[in-house]
Parts: structure tokens; C-alpha cells; sequence
């Protein structure tokens, strides 16, 4: 495990859109601490249960940031602030309300799997400069 101090990113292992949201992160990230693990390991159902939240929860990511974890678009728009510009400049849609970011979140997370698939014979592939950041 990383220590406290980094924040961890669970994603569904099983989803084009979130792996290639997490390939995206790591190419944008502005400093490389973001650790990431899948819902479907070990890791990620202890950490879903430490925090309250149901393991086989699966549509949505989690970012764990200083023992806190968030949620749906919160935890996407909380890794944005995290990313260089422009893409850091995205973390302003965090004045919408939430239950209107959730919405929207919630819609697409309904979906990703029919308009973006599954991974089924692939995975995650992490370089050498990666690999250490990623939890399993």
C-alpha cells in the first residue's frame, strides 16, 4: 500500500472508458503520486469497505484522498485539479451542483459499457515508470 499521503484512484478494471480514463491521468498528471487500483481486487474491496461504501459497486470511480473518499463526478472533477492545463481548468465544473454533476455522471456510468465495452482479453498494461502505482 502507498502511503496515506497519496491519493488512491479505484476504477472499474473491466471498462474501456475507465481504463482509458486512467491512462489519461497518468499521461496528464502534473506530479506522478496518483496510485490506482481496480474495484475488483483485493485492494479495491478493502478500501470500498474501510470507507463505507459497498463493495460490488462498480459504477463509479473512488478517489481516496487524505482518508476521505469520494465519488462520482466529485472524484472526477477532484483528479482534474490534479491534471496540467487545460485540463486542470475542467475542476471549475465543481460550482454545478451535485446532484446535477451526479446526474449527468450517473448517465454516462449507465451506459459506458454498451457505448465503450469491456475489456475482457486485455488489461491495464503498466510501463516501468507506472507499475509501482498501480495496487494489486
Amino acid at each position: 500500500m502507498p502511503p496515506k499521503t497519496h491519493p488512491i484512484l479505484l476504477f472499474d478494471g473491466e471498462c474501456n472508458l475507465c481504463n482509458g480514463w486512467v491512462k489519461f491521468v497518468l499521461r496528464h498528471e502534473r506530479d506522478p503520486e496518483i496510485h490506482f487500483a481496480s474495484l475488483q481486487s483485493e485492494i479495491g474491496h478493502r478500501l470500498m469497505r474501510e470507507h463505507g461504501l459497498p463493495e460490488n459497486q462498480l459504477d463509479t470511480v473512488v478517489l481516496i484522498e487524505k482518508s476521505k473518499a469520494y465519488v462520482r463526478s466529485t472524484a472526477v472533477l477532484r483528479v482534474m485539479r490534479r491534471l496540467r492545463r487545460p485540463y486542470r481548468w475542467l475542476a471549475a465544473a465543481m460550482l454545478i451542483p451535485r446532484p446535477i454533476r451526479d446526474a449527468a455522471y450517473r448517465l454516462v456510468a449507465r451506459y459506458r459499457i454498451r457505448w465503450f465495452g469491456r475489456t475482457v482479453t486485455s488489461c491495464l498494461l503498466p510501463t516501468d515508470q507506472t507499475r509501482s502505482r498501480l495496487l494489486e
